[in-house]
């Protein structure tokens, strides 16, 4: 027999491996095997026998498997991570609240401990149907900001060529933001009445058009260039509040800061890649490659989308009773809303300390992530080129820490912290780190300390993904996408206003200026986050 794989589901041991589910009662008949969490004294004689040589073979199957405490098992997948098809024999455990007889179900009740022998293999592994979903939107947030940030490079020779001045190309890259701004409400509505899927489908076919369109927009004039990236935004305005939705039907509480982070981490490689790979796509084959290129991707996407995505667990027949128990939690999954009761949503403290505190958060992100290469020429003395490469450093950096912090929240929880006590130590982290590193760039004196102070805040925020970011599906799971379309329209205006307040300041100030500014609005944001926020639900 050969052994193929073990996932195991308790508290910490979920995310790195091993599990004490091996140490207890494993029964082996019929060529399957089933692990149950119960005190020995509850056995009789007979069974206590078993017992006994049923420890000597978990020992014997941890050994094989190599799953010590210590042992790497899965970063991501907590619980069940593959299922064989062919075959196998089956060794899974359930909580002691169901072995025991209780009614209530577990929210997280599996784990599997999957023996392959004859003919399985590799290629028969089935995923987890919530980790499809999970990765699809990861995937389609990596050429969300792919398709965004290739302008910023292929504007330098698209000016050249039509001879732009500065102000036509702040006009052109700010166009974006006209659509972006429309679709934030309404793409959270929309999803919340038909579907995630419907919805994040149409974002990402709508916006790759209009990324496929924008060379030709260009030859025919500024205008239609202006009109192609408004309706560019259009459709990556209904791609957060579209994606949140899907989440709060498909991830368990458990798993939610894990994969909010690798879904948000998607959009700064997706940063990363289109500033890695567009400047050699212009050296040999021309800016409308960029666009051509980049934007014909978005069909490979809508085709896996439509092949595997559904807006619940409810509309997916593939799904296996075992995983849905694992989503659903034992609940009943709900209606899509028909109305949305905006009076009541409005009226509650915790949606006003989400909106307060993601136009708080953005503005610093906005200014640090718009103006960075401008800091980095006019203080630091870096020549364009080296700008542009230390840019990447940050986006690395968010990619990182905010899965590094998404296993820090899911673990807390599992350890039996409030959700509300989470999301306010990993929000304080997001806003209070990026704070203090800000105070330390007018006290370096190398360029060396200033790129590693501005490294260091963006890592510090990332760490917002499992606070705010989490927190819409926390207090409304069923208004998820509206929360997220009302919060993140403030943090658009925050970034809008900060980045033309940043040049205003420049005019008549300085860079420390600039940072007091965003510094303060940390400290307010932070004060109204702890004072206000809550992990518990507050909209039904």
């Amino acid at each position: 027999m050969a052994i193929g794989g073990l996932i195991s589901n308790t508290n910490l041991g979920s995310f790195i491996g091993s599990g004490n589910g091996f140490q207890n009662q494993i029964g082996i008949s019929n060529n399957r095997a089933m692990l149950c969490h119960r005190k020995s004294n509850a056995l009789c004689p007979s069974h206590q026998q078993r017992h006994i040589s049923s420890l000597q073979a978990a020992a014997t199957l941890q050994h094989e498997l190599g799953h010590s405490r210590r042992g790497f098992g899965c970063f991501l997948l907590p619980t069940r991570l593959f299922r064989f098809k062919g075959n196998t024999s089956r060794a899974s455990y359930k909580s002691s609240e169901e072995s025991q007889g209780a009614g209530a179900v577990d929210p997280l009740p599996y784990a599997e401990a999957i023996l392959v022998q004859g003919n399985a293999s590799w290629w028969q592994l089935q995923f987890p149907r919530r980790w499809v979903i999970v990765l699809l939107c990861f995937a389609s947030f990596l050429l969300c900001n792919m398709d965004r940030v290739n302008m910023s490079i292929a504007i330098l020779p698209m000016s050249q060529q039509y001879n732009w001045n500065s102000a036509t190309v702040g006009l052109i890259q700010s166009s974006f933001f006209w659509g972006y701004l429309l679709t934030q409400i309404l793409g959270g509505i929309w999803a919340d009445k038909y579907g995630g899927k419907v919805v994040l489908g149409f974002g990402v076919v709508w916006w790759s058009i209009a990324t496929v369109m924008t060379p030709i927009a260009a030859k025919l004039g500024l205008p239609f260039l202006l009109v192609v990236r408004a309706f560019m935004g259009i459709g990556e305005g209904v791609a957060m509040p579209a994606m949140n939705n899907m989440l709060s039907k498909w991830i368990p509480v458990s798993e939610r800061s894990r994969s909010l982070a690798l879904v948000y981490s998607g959009m700064y490689l997706g940063s990363v890649t289109g500033l890695g790979f567009s400047p050699m796509l212009i050296q040999k084959f021309g800016w409308p490659s960029v666009f051509y290129s980049f934007g014909s991707l978005g069909s490979i996407w809508f085709l896996l989308w439509l092949k595997y995505a559904y807006s619940s667990p409810k509309d997916d027949p593939e799904l296996s009773e075992e995983e849905k128990k694992i989503i659903l939690g034992g609940s009943k999954p709900r209606e899509p809303v028909t109305v949305i009761p905006w009076k009541l949503i409005l009226s509650k403290p915790p949606v006003w300390a989400l909106i307060i505190s993601h136009f708080c958060h953005n503005w610093g992100t906005f200014i640090l992530l718009t103006w960075m290469p401008t800091y980095y020429n006019q203080v630091l003395k870096f020549n364009l080129t080296e700008s542009g490469l230390l840019c990447v450093l940050p986006w690395f950096t968010m990619a990182v820490l905010a899965n590094v912090g998404g296993w820090i929240a899911d673990t807390l929880v599992s350890r039996g912290l409030s959700i509300t006590s989470v999301r306010k130590i990993m929000q304080s982290i997001g806003f209070l780190g990026p704070a203090f590193f800000l105070t330390q760039l007018s006290r370096v004196k190398t360029p060396a300390m200033a790129v590693l102070c501005m490294a260091c805040s963006q890592g510090a925020d990332a760490f917002s993904q499992s606070g705010l970011y989490s927190n819409h599906q926390d207090i409304g799971p069923r208004y998820a996408g509206v929360l997220l379309g009302l919060s993140n329209t403030a943090g658009v205006l925050a970034g809008v206003f900060g980045t033309a307040a940043t040049g205003y300041i420049l005019q008549r100030g300085s860079w420390d200026d600039v940072f007091k500014v965003a510094v303060g609005l940390y400290l307010i944001g932070t004060l109204v986050w702890n004072l206000f926020a809550t992990g518990e639900k507050v909209l039904d």
